[in-house]
Parts: structure tokens; sequence; C-alpha cells
């Protein structure tokens, strides 16, 4: 297996499972079992999917010495292949609420504190980029310098800019001109898909795109096909919250395409693995091990 360097955000979510948007006004609700906490955010969701499917991951990150900082640390002490190389210079460790219905519709709320004015620092860093097979840079501010420093060292990069509606945008145009494999979501995508993605190609020369489509599937352009194919979405399960879904689609692509540049197999895998995920409520939970996949693919 890869040994892939992670760096964004991680944070305390907590779930709140409503009726159904929109959200009407209640002085008080009672949803027994409907409300979890635990550790998640991008890169955390990210490093978790990674790990589990046999990966080792150094995850970078800044936290503060807080009682939620305290809880990812726990948190990460228990994931086998997980390094944390931990910054914790923040004040307050950022925090998220997410609501979701019984249709999988969500909707999210993100305190990143003051995490996108710091910068990240860790005397282990160099290191644990010249061994990475691969990088993950999230669009986080502090992500930025260690974009140039992969580039220099040759390696991989890969990044999620979820959405999307300009390809020119100003906060992410770093990020897209660095990714190799660069990931997106539809959903601020104004007309064609396909001619958005050309767009892109043409703009940034990334060697693998993937946008993806929800319940429609993905969409996947490499360098070595020269073309667009679309992959549909499958069912393995019933869905009970779409969080983290693309968080899962990209995680499981990378394992596979890093071990074999295959983007088609490995998209197909990412689907499957995306699918079956999101049949539980956190965006960190539901991750199937590479063995469960298989035999899920009936391999």
């Amino acid at each position: 297996m890869a040994n892939i360097l992670v760096a964004g955000l991680v944070n305390i979510e907590t779930t709140l499972k409503i009726e159904g948007f929109p959200q009407h006004y209640y002085p008080v609700t009672y949803p027994f079992d409907g409300i979890q906490s635990s550790v998640s955010g991008v890169a955390y969701n990210v490093a978790k999917a990674l790990a589990t499917l046999g990966d080792e991951v150094d995850l970078c990150t800044l936290l503060a010495p807080d009682m939620a900082g305290d809880q990812v640390q726990q948190a990460l002490a228990k994931i086998p292949r997980i390094n944390a190389c931990l910054d914790m210079s923040m004040q307050s460790t950022p925090q998220s609420v997410i609501l979701y219905d019984p249709q999988g519709q969500r909707q999210i709320h993100v305190d990143l504190k003051d995490i996108q004015q710091r910068s990240y620092s860790s005397p282990q860093l160099s290191q644990r980029l010249s061994k990475a097979d691969a990088v993950v840079m999230c669009n986080i501010n502090f992500a930025r310098p260690m974009l140039e420093q992969a580039k220099q060292a040759g390696k991989l990069i890969a990044t999620d800019v979820h959405t999307l509606g300009d390809i020119e945008d100003e906060y992410n145009q770093q990020f897209l001109a660095a990714a190799d494999v660069l990931f997106l979501s539809d959903e601020q995508v104004e007309g064609d898909y396909h001619q958005f993605i050309w767009q892109l190609v043409e703009r940034y020369h990334n060697s693998v795109i993937v946008m993806g489509l929800g319940s429609n599937g993905a969409l996947l352009f490499t360098q070595q096909s020269g073309h667009i194919q679309h992959f549909p979405a499958i069912n393995t399960r019933t869905i009970v919250n779409t969080i983290g879904a693309g968080d899962a689609l990209f995680s499981c692509f990378l394992h596979y395409y890093v071990a074999s540049k295959n983007a088609e197999q490995a998209l197909q895998r990412a689907i499957t693995f995306a699918s079956y995920k999101i049949g539980e409520a956190g965006a960190a939970c539901g991750f199937l091990n590479h063995q469960q996949l298989e035999d899920l693919l009936g391999n």
C-alpha cells in the first residue's frame, strides 16, 4: 500500500437529524438518537478512509490545546496507519454542525475559527513529504505553501476543490493549477458539465479530473484517454446521510489510482465505496477496508 501525506482541516462535527427541508421553527425538539458528535473535517475523513483501505497516512493539520483538540488527538491515536503531524497553535479547534433529513439532503455549517489566518509549522514536514507516494492538499490556506514544496519534490498532487462555478476562481486557482488529480462537484457548475471540464483541461492541464454528480454518478477525464466518460451511481444500501460522500469518492479513487494508475478502475471502485459509506450518518463513518470492498465487488 502507498504512503500518502494529507494536509487539511480537522474539526469536531455535530450531526442533527431533522424531519425535512425547509426547516420550520420549533422552540424545542427531541430527536432521540438524532444528534451525534464526532471527529471529522475533510482531511480527517480522507486520512481515515485511506488508512482504512490500508495506506500509511501522514496527517498535517492545525488544532488548539482545548477539549475539542484533545478529542481529535484521542480519535487519531485509535486509527492504525495514521501518523498525526499536528500544529497545536490555534486558540480554538474548528467545529461544524450538519443538518440532514431522511432523504439524505444535508446543510453544513462550518466554523473555521481563525485557521484561515494561520500557517502550519512542523519539523516533520520535509521528511514526511520526501517519503510520500502522493500528497493530498485540501483547499485551505495553510496548505498553500506545501503545494510548491510538493511540486519541487516531484510528488503526485491530488486536491478536491468541492464546489466550483468559475475556472478562474481566485481562492482555488493555486490548487487548480497544482493538481495532477483534481476533484470537484457539479453543485455550482452552470451549463454543460462537459464543457466546464474541457475549460479546466485547457486552462490547467490536469492529468485527471473527476466531477462528482451526486446521485447521477461521476464524470472522468484523463489526459491518457483524451475524452470524458460517465460512470453511473450505484446503490449498495439504504442512504442515511450524503455528508462525506465526496471525500469517500476522492479517497478511494486515490487509493487505487496511486497503486495502478488506472483511473477508470479506480473510479468504479470509488463509486461503490462512496455508495456504501453514505449508509451511515457521520462524514467519517461507514468506510470499507480494501478486502471488504473487493468482496463487495465480487473480486
